[in-house]
Parts: structure tokens; C-alpha cells; sequence
């Protein structure tokens, strides 16, 4: 996903002083690069566990940015794909750059896919990453008590499951890794799936969304699979964000830009995945819990003429509210 900046005329001062015009369409292509364009991480490739795809990007703000005498927060990004796809190279430009820019580290992370590992393995690598963080907060940089989430679709699927899940730190493991907390300051989501129950989707959603070619991948089942067998309900349950919710809950910020309202039953199968109605879902268990929950949807920021005045400003805005203490 990027954004662009409002289109302005530029210019350029080339060789000896000369003044180089450029149109509107070259502006706004040179603004297109510009806004697609991450700094290098400081450290790349980070081994977080034993696996493959158990790797991870991070970036630091540089000594102006960063908050004199601490350790910056942190925002862990996970990638979209459905669990069959994706990279931590997805993560938005406009994510770091923002980020950095606040004071806030930001690392994207590679997880294990559903063809490799149905869950909970995508989920428990979402948790270690948090911890292996944790475990080398002083050597990276950063602070263990300000730790947030954030990701698109099933990335974003993995921090709200890691952030309701109870506190997964197992004190006396001989890993120390494993010994550290996996719960978050906040979480951020952008097309989450806060239920990856096919049966709740169904109700919720309707049409064919719970058909989505993803859903039997992730939870490692066959095409005949009997979808309502008593098994099969206590893993849907276990794998969705949902079934976790308490009272101690950290806030999360949500962004939708599938247009919501019923779906017809003849749609095609997996539209839908990403409807609003997922984070509705989420604030309607919120909101009796007094736990914050920003629902926004594409559709609230069409009148604005700068795109990076909407969800970039206003996620990086809950993260710095959310990791500042």
C-alpha cells in the first residue's frame, strides 16, 4: 500500500545553477517514486528463531529524531498475503517513514506460511518475534515496555491474535527468548480479519466470504474436510483475535477500504475478506470493555486532497499517543 503526496510542481537546479522545470505528469511520477522509497534497515535479515522465514528488517530513527537518554518504542510490522504468500519488504514506505520521523523504530518480520506451517505456526512466530525483540531490547535500541503491532490482512490477523492472547512468557524456559512478555502497547490493523472462523464469517459477512482460498490452507485441512465437525469449531475459535478478547486488552486502530453492506450469495468466493464488518465485530466487544478502538474506513478520508493526511498521519498518531509514556 502507498500514498502520494498532493500533487505541486517541481523543479529541479541542475549543472551550473541551471533552473529545470518539470511538468505536473513528471512530478507527480518523480512524488510516486519518492513516496515508495524505505531507507535501507539498519540491521537486515535479524534471525528472531529457527526457521526459514524466522527473519526480520529494522530500522532505528536517527540520534535527531530519537528521544534524549531512552530507548525508542517499537512497531513490529507482519506482512498480508493470506498466509500463502508475502515478505517483510511489503512494509509501507510511508510506515517507516513516518515512524522514524517520531522517534519510533519500526521492524518488519518474516513469518512461517500455512503450506509450511498451518497454525498456530504463523501466529507463534508472531509472538517470538515480539519476544526475541524484547530479549534484545538493550543491544538494539530499544525499550521492552513500549512495544506495539501492526500489520495488513493476515498481518494484521497475527498482532491482534498475539495482542489478546494471554501473556505467552514462559519464566522458566531454558529459552530465554520464550521467557519474555508477548503483550503490546497497541495494535494497528489495516484490512484485519478479527475471526478466521468460517462459520463467523458466513453470519457476518455473507455471500461466499468464507470460501476464501486461504481459510482451509491456514488451519492445514483437506478440500473434504468437515468444516463443522466439533474439532475443527475449537481451532477456528483458538485461531480468531476475537475468542481472546478481555478486559486487559491493549487499544487498536483499525482501517477498511472494502465497501461494507450485505454481500449477495451468488458473490464470488473469498469477497469480502477484508469487510469492515470485521472490525465492527471487534469494536461491538470493545466498547462494554472501555478499551479503545479507532474504526475507520476508506470513505471517511476521500475529501482530503493530501492521502498522507489520512490512515498514515492518523495511525502514526495513535502509535506515538499509545508508546510515549
Amino acid at each position: 500500500m502507498s500514498w502520494l503526496s498532493r500533487p505541486q510542481s517541481l523543479a529541479l537546479v541542475g549543472l551550473f545553477g541551471l533552473f529545470i522545470p518539470f511538468s505536473q505528469e513528471a512530478a507527480l511520477r518523480i512524488q510516486k517514486h519518492l513516496a515508495n522509497v524505505k531507507p535501507r534497515p539498519d540491521v537486515a535479515d535479524l534471525r528472531y528463531g529457527p526457521f526459514d522465514r524466522n527473519a526480520l528488517d529494522l530500522w532505528k530513527p536517527s540520534a535527531e529524531h530519537a528521544a534524549s537518554g531512552r530507548p525508542a518504542p517499537l512497531v513490529i510490522f507482519f506482512h498480508g498475503g493470506g498466509f500463502l504468500g508475502g515478505d517483510k519488504s511489503s512494509v509501507p514506505a510511508w510506515l517507516v517513514r513516518r515512524c522514524l520521523a517520531e522517534g519510533i523504530a519500526v521492524a518488519s518480520a518474516n513469518y512461517r506460511l500455512s503450506r509450511q506451517s498451518p497454525y498456530p505456526g504463523p501466529m507463534l512466530d508472531g509472538a517470538r518475534a515480539v519476544q526475541f525483540v524484547r530479549s534484545e531490547a538493550e543491544s538494539l535500541g530499544i525499550d521492552p515496555e513500549r512495544v506495539a503491532a501492526c500489520g495488513n490482512s493476515a498481518g494484521a490477523g497475527i498482532a491482534l491474535w498475539i495482542g489478546f492472547h494471554d501473556d505467552m512468557a514462559a519464566p522458566d524456559d531454558p529459552d530465554p527468548v520464550r521467557r519474555e512478555s508477548t503483550r503490546l502497547a497497541c495494535i494497528g490493523g489495516v484490512g484485519a480479519q478479527t475471526s478466521y472462523d468460517p462459520r463467523f464469517i458466513k453470519r457476518i459477512i455473507g455471500g461466499r466470504a468464507h470460501e476464501h482460498a486461504a481459510i482451509r490452507p491456514f488451519f492445514g485441512l483437506k478440500p473434504d474436510a468437515d468444516l463443522d465437525s466439533p474439532s475443527c469449531g475449537s481451532l477456528f475459535e483458538d485461531a480468531s483475535a476475537l475468542s481472546h478478547v478481555s478486559s486487559d486488552d491493549p487499544p487498536v486502530y483499525l482501517y477498511y477500504s472494502e465497501p461494507g453492506g450485505a454481500l449477495p450469495a451468488d458473490a464470488r468466493a473469498g469477497l469480502g475478506i477484508h469487510h469492515p464488518n470485521f472490525g465492527i465485530a471487534l469494536k461491538d466487544r470493545f466498547d462494554p470493555l472501555n478499551i479503545e478502538c479507532v474504526l475507520r474506513h476508506e470513505s471517511d478520508f476521500r475529501s482530503l486532497s493530501d492521502p498522507e493526511d489520512g490512515l498514515p498521519r492518523e495511525i502514526t498518531a495513535f502509535f506515538q499517543k499509545h508508546l510515549s509514556n
